[in-house]
This record gives structure tokens, C-alpha cells and sequence, in this order.
């Protein structure tokens, strides 16, 4: 989860979300070498909204999708992304998209895409007890307390401001409290195009980081050796109203229930003015490791 400041990390990531289309309802994407044994599993889901965004009008921008990780993304090799068509209506569009590596599926995902409608608006007010993205620390910060840990966030995802306003959960074990909410600050660390799609793209990019540790928070566990191993199983993502990602964002993680070595987490996106912008729910496999 480092950040790298400047709009050449975000460039990057551009770059990553920008597909290659091989054929009519297909696409390919690539993965950056960071030295991680898999794929990132936001990256996969936001390459493949992406490959589905583009088959669908402009003039409906996503509003919802479902997905699985059925198996670990290789990074060394392209992902190929399958959207099928199943629906265009007069209001919604819904598409259905497989990312395949070594001809076999590595993500399956749902999504749907709504023309712009008027109707009842409201939504649950933010926390008031939340302390400003400049007043918490920044990962620099947190990686000066404890500078062993630089190697194990080398591979995460680049150009993300990535502020916790809680205990990280990739602190050494023992040094975290329990807590049941988990909230981090976020933003793409640039200036992304005013394209509402690749704001959604970016966002879902970015839900996949940090949403797990709010199960492990709620023991006051930590990921790595002494502590917890983890892979999202699946992933969903509702898109509220219109946001920029490139601008902070609040992510307020909670987990109702964890049992069978999966636990469940839910999420909700802010803005500083604390308009519900999204939505999030995923569920993990989580297994205790020794030292």
C-alpha cells in the first residue's frame, strides 16, 4: 500500500486501466512488476469494469457490480477480459465479464450501468468523530516507526494516498489494538481525466485495499508471519452518487461476523463533506500463520 507522490504513480495506474482490445467484447490487460506471487485483486476488478465500462453507452455510468476471485492472478502473464452483453434496456444496461490467465477463469464479476434518474435521495450521516486526512499519519510516517516493514507494503498498489486513521494492520503483531471500525483516508495521488468511468474504475481499484482489515482489527490482529494470511473471495460495490477519486475520500470498515476462516466486511465512502458516495461488502479467507 505505498503511495508514491506525483502524477507519474497515478500515470501508472492510468496506464494499467487503460486496455488493449483485442476483438469485440474482449480485452487485455497487463500487470506491474512488483515482485508479487499474484495479481492485486482491486487491480483485476478494476481492469474488468473497465473492459465492460466500454461496451456500454457512456450516457450510463455504473452504478453496481458482484464479483468472485476464483483463483490467484499470475502477474507475469496478460489478463484477458470476456464481457458478454446480457441485457440493454431502456434504463439499465447489465454486463457480465470473465478475466482469464492460462486459459482458465481468475475473476468473475456482474455489473450494472443506469442512465441518470430522479428520485428519493438520502442517505446515514458521516461519523463526527473522524480527524481530517492532514491531521492522521501518512504511511511514511507509519513506515518511519517501523521501518522493517517497508519490504512487506513494496508490492502494493502505487499512486493511492493511503491515510489511517487507525492502526494499520501490517504493524508488527502485538502492536495493534483491538478496535471494532477501521477507517483510512484515501485519494488517487494525482489528477486523474474527468472520465466517470475511470473515477469508478479507480475507486473500485482502491475498495479492495483495506477493507479485510477491519475484520482483523476487530481482534487487534495483523497480517504476515505471527498473525493472519488473507485472499478476497468475493467483492461488491454500489455506486451512489457522482464522486472524483481523485479528491479524499473516507472508507469506514466494519465486520459483522467472522467465522470458518472467512470473515466479512462491509464499507461505506464519504466525501469530506460527508456525502455517501459507495458502498462496499467482501469476504475473505483468513488463516492464522506462525512466525
Amino acid at each position: 500500500m505505498t503511495a508514491e507522490p506525483g502524477q507519474a504513480a497515478v500515470d501508472q495506474l492510468l496506464e494499467l486501466l487503460d486496455l488493449k482490445q483485442l476483438d469485440e467484447g474482449r480485452f487485455q490487460g497487463e500487470s506491474p512488476q512488483t515482485g508479487a506471487q499474484r495479481v492485486f485483486g482491486g487491480q483485476v476488478a478494476g481492469q474488468a469494469l473497465v473492459a465492460a465500462g466500454r461496451t456500454v453507452d457512456s450516457e450510463r455510468p455504473v452504478h453496481s457490480l458482484h464479483s468472485y476471485f476464483v483463483r490467484p492472478g499470475d502477474p507475469a502473464v496478460p489478463i484477458e477480459y470476456a464481457v458478454e452483453t446480457i441485457r440493454d434496456g431502456r434504463s439499465f444496461s447489465v454486463r457480465r465479464c470473465t478475466a482469464e490467465q492460462h486459459g482458465k477463469a481468475i475473476f468473475l464479476m456482474s455489473a450494472s450501468f443506469q442512465i441518470a434518474e430522479e428520485g428519493l435521495d438520502h442517505h446515514s450521516p458521516a461519523p463526527e468523530d473522524v480527524p481530517d486526512p492532514e491531521e492522521v499519519p501518512t504511511t511514511r510516517d507509519w513506515l518511519a516507526k517501523y521501518p522493517e516493514r517497508r519490504a512487506a507494503l513494496s508490492w502494493g498498489p502505487r499512486g493511492i494516498d493511503v491515510r489511517y486513521v487507525n492502526t494499520p494492520g501490517w504493524v508488527p503483531p502485538g502492536d495493534r489494538d483491538a478496535e471494532a471500525k477501521q477507517r483510512v483516508w484515501m485519494r488517487i495521488n494525482g489528477k486523474l481525466p474527468d472520465d466517470p468511468l475511470i473515477h469508478a474504475c479507480a475507486l473500485t481499484y482502491a475498495s479492495d485495499l483495506s477493507l479485510l482489515d477491519s475484520v482483523l482489527s476487530v481482534h487487534g490482529e495483523v497480517w504476515g508471519p505471527g498473525g493472519v494470511i488473507g485472499a478476497s473471495l468475493d467483492h461488491a460495490l454500489w455506486f451512489h452518487r457522482p464522486f472524483r477519486a481523485d479528491e479524499w475520500f473516507l472508507y469506514d470498515c466494519r465486520s459483522p461476523s467472522a467465522s470458518g476462516s472467512r470473515g466479512l466486511a462491509s464499507g461505506r465512502m464519504l466525501t469530506r463533506d460527508g456525502v455517501h458516495i459507495a458502498s462496499a461488502v467482501q469476504e475473505g479467507l483468513l488463516r492464522r500463520i506462525g512466525d
